[in-house]
């Protein structure tokens, strides 16, 4: 593998190897079984993924957009973690690796690749996810440990640096939720990464995940500016970003689709243990959550830019930023959904 290429790139080429050969309409059809899977609520007592060929119809359809989620939440996470790289990572529900993928891009520079742990209750997952893994050439995916575990009240974890659960609780009953989520907190010595899909639902599912996470002493670090409730009234709304994701011509046959992209819309929470993170040599003392948060897409009109944000007050507003800020009004025209704000909070122009 040509250790130039992103990481997104090595994914693909590692994808289309992995479905070289097989039929497409086996595919297709396992790709419209896991549609209406990850469009439904309804929680299951078995792993969605039952063979290969349904694990090379994920792994077409959804690791891509996965990565892509976990990789933008990773990114904000890293913002307010400072300098902190985990040595070890569980990746809890992770089937063919997504989460480990964006793990092994977000601390590839460092100075030893991080230990990952991949568990996962369906077997042709992880014999996917380590050949995949296998494919692609790097360091802490190749030497990426994948076992097999029941993912529910009764799994029990090792210690790791790192937890991450990525698209994992749509598939629990509520009970099974909360204990997953315990044991993640128990786990962890450093920090907890949960996303989940950017629907009412996935949100739903995310918040409480998040009470938990507080209710244990752990401090949110992204998306949120503080750890106050959130401000949005149940029902009335959700906190959701979008990470775009580019289709390889395969990605496109596999999904039916012409565009060379397409939007992930996911919701997540990352929280840490703060003299956890010091003590492995992190900076939470300095490094904090954002002073706010652009939660939804900027509206640029015709010489100003509309902000809705979430601030460190606890309250949601949306802020109007024109020409007459200067440099903070050419920072808000490039500003994403997503991104912190302002984006250099000692400017004195914020």
């Amino acid at each position: 593998m040509n250790d130039s290429l992103p990481i997104p790139d090595v994914l693909r080429s590692a994808l289309a190897g992995l479905l070289d050969g097989l039929p497409p309409s086996g595919t297709a059809s396992a790709v419209d079984r896991l549609i209406s899977h990850y469009r439904g609520v309804v929680p299951t007592h078995a792993p969605v993924l039952r063979d290969r060929s349904d694990v090379a119809a994920y792994a077409a359809y959804r690791m891509p957009a996965t990565f892509e989620a976990v990789r933008s939440a990773l990114g904000a996470f890293r913002d307010a973690s400072g300098a902190w790289t985990p040595a070890t990572h569980t990746d809890i529900g992770g089937g063919t690796g997504a989460a480990s993928w964006a793990v092994a891009e977000a601390w590839q520079d460092a100075e030893a690749p991080v230990a990952t742990t991949v568990l996962d209750w369906a077997e042709p997952a992880l014999v996917v996810g380590r050949e995949l893994a296998e494919a692609s050439g790097l360091p802490g995916l190749r030497t990426a440990r994948w076992e097999r575990a029941r993912i529910g009240s009764a799994l029990t974890l090792e210690r790791a640096d790192l937890v991450t659960v990525s698209y994992v609780l749509n598939e629990l009953t509520a009970e099974d939720r909360r204990s997953l989520v315990d044991a993640a907190i128990g786990a962890a010595t450093g920090a907890v990464l949960i996303v989940e899909p950017g629907t009412p639902d996935g949100y739903t599912r995310i918040i409480e995940a998040r009470d938990r996470l507080i209710e244990a002493g752990l401090h949110i670090a992204a998306p949120c500016p503080h750890s106050a409730a959130c401000p949005i009234e149940p029902g009335t709304d959700w906190c959701h970003f979008s990470a775009r994701v580019s289709r390889s011509s395969l990605h496109r046959q596999v999904k039916g689709g012409s565009l060379a992209y397409e939007d992930e819309k996911f919701s997540y929470v990352a929280a840490t243990f703060p003299q956890a993170l010091k003590e492995q040599g992190g900076d939470l003392t300095t490094a904090e959550p954002a002073p706010a948060r652009i939660i939804r897409r900027p509206q640029i009109r015709k010489g100003q830019v509309l902000l809705d944000l979430c601030g460190r007050d606890e309250r949601l507003r949306r802020e109007t930023v024109s020409k007459r800020h200067g440099p903070l009004y050419r920072a808000a025209r490039d500003a994403e959904w997503g991104d912190p704000w302002p984006p250099h909070p000692a400017d004195p122009a914020s």
